[in-house]
């Protein structure tokens, strides 16, 4: 016999899932967005200027920041749709898919057109013009990328608390993550495009403009392999964090009905919502005891123990009633996971 218990939430409980989508992520992607479509402009001005190949690649490399940011935007709004009859646990996976989709962005256009002209660009001999305005656009792209990392990180922190960074990378919002790891990358293009313009101004050979090109690209490759990686792993059913399990198993074995745990599954269906699905083994006496101490068990006895068939009839009534105590005993241990452990929003407990 299998006992399958699905949980959906109140309207109340939704319209808060709606604001926890608002918060996770949505201040720093913003944040990027529109920082990064003033600095690409900026980058594109001070190309025109210098004829930097570097310069070029950096405004490529903030084209790039803003689209796949405008992508984690949308990632973010559709990830707020309530479930329905056609997605029953929700839509929160476009959240990961247009983070993917991001991601993708990052190595082909961003990673990929910066590197090729980079290459490209090797066999120029014409030095960049390296003047105010350049270095001013240098500067304020500087300061506005790290503002964008320095509030992607503050967002990371804040979600995380009590996380080492390695976690709180493993675990966090990927579309803030997206921000910290594109603006972070982006900080350090900055300076590289700084330098080997400086470098080529100085030596009068163009290469190391090239070659600061291919570095930034480089550099954007592998931010987009991390992300590709981190959300391929919540698109094809990533589990709940180990020590979130071991606190579910721990709540549900110190259930005196409850014997054994069995087969254990879960998966992160959105930032901060959880799925759980196991098979339990039930404690036969507990269960008994809970039988008797929710009926006259014994007065019943009394009245039927000379007579066989309404004895039986006792015992069909008895027995009936363990389904629904089972029913109950799920009920009562399904709100104490979900009271100590609130990212559990579906829960599928079946009887071994």
């Amino acid at each position: 016999m299998d006992i399958l218990l699905f949980k959906k939430y109140t309207c109340t409980n939704k319209n808060m899932k709606y604001s926890s989508h608002l918060k996770n992520g949505v201040l720093p992607v913003i944040a990027a967005l529109v920082g990064n479509s003033c600095i690409a402009i900026m980058k594109f001005v001070g190309f025109s200027v210098s004829g930097s190949g570097a310069l070029f690649s950096e405004a490529i490399h903030s084209v790039a920041d803003t689209l796949n940011q405008a992508l984690l935007f949308i990632g973010i709004k559709l990830s707020s749709k309530q479930a329905d009859d056609q997605y029953s646990y929700g839509y929160g996976l476009e959240r990961f898919f247009w983070a993917l989709v991001s991601a993708c962005g990052v190595f082909f256009v961003g990673a990929g057109v910066t590197i090729y002209h980079g290459i490209k660009t090797l066999h120029n001999t014409e030095v960049p013009h390296f003047g105010t305005l350049p270095i001013v656009i240098l500067f304020v792209s500087f300061v506005l990328e790290l503002i964008t990392f320095i509030l992607a990180l503050r967002e990371l922190n804040h979600k995380n608390p009590g996380l080492s960074m390695k976690r709180k990378l493993r675990e966090g919002d990927p579309a803030t993550i997206a921000v910290l790891y594109e603006d972070g990358v982006a900080v350090i293009g900055v300076l590289i495009a700084f330098v080997s313009i400086l470098v080529s101004v100085a030596t009068g050979n163009p290469v190391w403009d090239a070659i600061g090109s291919i570095l930034i690209g480089i550099l954007l490759g592998v931010v987009a392999i991390l992300l590709i990686q981190k959300n391929r792993s919540y698109l094809i059913g990533r589990n709940i964090p180990d020590d979130v399990k071991e606190k579910i198993l721990k709540i549900m074995e110190a259930d005196p009905t409850i014997e054994k745990v069995l087969d254990f599954k879960s998966s992160i269906l959105d930032v901060g919502e959880y799925q759980i699905k196991c098979e339990v083994e039930f404690n036969g006496p507990a269960l008994m005891k809970g039988i008797m101490e929710n009926s006259s068990l014994r007065d019943e006895y009394d009245e039927v123990r000379d007579d066989y068939q309404n004895f039986i009839k006792l015992i069909v009534r008895s027995v009936g009633r363990v389904p629904r105590l089972i029913g109950s005993s799920i009920d009562d241990l399904e709100l104490r996971i979900q009271k100590e452990v609130p990212e559990v929003k579906y829960i599928d407990i079946e009887i071994n």
